[in-house]
């Protein structure tokens, strides 16, 4: 399995892609052409979220140079065939939305499991790509979440990656959520004793053979200390002991 874990893959305004860090030409090695795509919803019962994404996706990936014999929708319109959907995949597209209601989606149709037999490449985009994360840290993102005693940062992923990733970094770092700064009075805390990755767009990890590349810039939050580890253009290995 190759997995790309982004922030965003888009350009501004998700016209193309973004060949940042090398992006699409390492894309465009790892996908057979034409490939067997397959697009996994954030949300299952918005069909008109998951259709407008899922097309827009299948025309910039087209338009980056990646052709398609099949392209698939997996939602609850079609969760009964999950596994057959993913074994003929060679391409997994998972979404961005909402990372627990994904991460429910994944946890009611056995993502985790029907994934770890796949062989081909991952996309992952803003909240598949958190969700790719063994442990998922789920940031408080809606209204309600950061005071809500009931609302758990911490699911079980599809366990790709032993990363975690805080996607949209240059977007969402002074954000305000229920009173509190979600990095400095939610995330710094919640980072004793754990590593968290945060990724502007543009920015990815890329998974394969073994290795963990962080490519471009990233920052790490740990024991609630917050450090900028590279830049455009830089390739990080996490296997590394100082980032594993």
């Amino acid at each position: 399995m190759k997995c790309f874990l982004t922030s965003s893959p888009f350009l501004p305004g998700g016209a193309a892609l973004d060949p940042a860090n090398g992006f699409v030409s390492e894309l465009k090695k790892a996908v057979p052409v034409p490939c067997n795509g397959l697009f996994i919803c954030s949300d299952p019962a918005d069909y008109p979220f998951t259709d407008g994404f899922a097309d827009m996706m299948h025309t910039v990936l087209t338009g980056g140079g990646i052709s398609f014999d099949q392209y698939n929708i997996l939602d609850d319109r079609n969760a009964d065939m999950a596994a057959e959907l993913v074994a003929s995949a060679d391409l997994i597209i998972l979404a961005g939305g909402h990372v627990p209601t994904q991460n429910k989606f994944f946890e009611e149709i056995g993502l985790r499991k029907i994934m770890s037999t796949y062989t081909g490449a991952v996309i992952g985009i803003s909240a598949g790509t958190m969700n790719s994360a063994d442990t998922v840290y789920a940031q408080p993102e809606l209204d309600g979440e950061a005071v809500d005693p009931n609302y758990k940062r911490f699911l079980t992923g599809l366990g790709l990656t032993s990363i975690m990733v805080l996607p949209h970094y240059q977007a969402i770092k002074d954000t305000v959520l229920d009173g509190l700064r979600v990095f400095e009075d939610i995330s710094y805390g919640d980072s004793f004793g754990r590593k968290f990755y945060a990724l502007p767009d543009g920015s990815w990890l890329y998974i394969h053979d073994g290795v963990t590349e962080l490519r471009g810039e990233a920052y790490l939050i740990q024991d609630g200390v917050l450090s900028k580890i590279s830049d455009v253009n830089d390739v990080v290995m996490l296997t590394n002991e100082e980032y594993a």
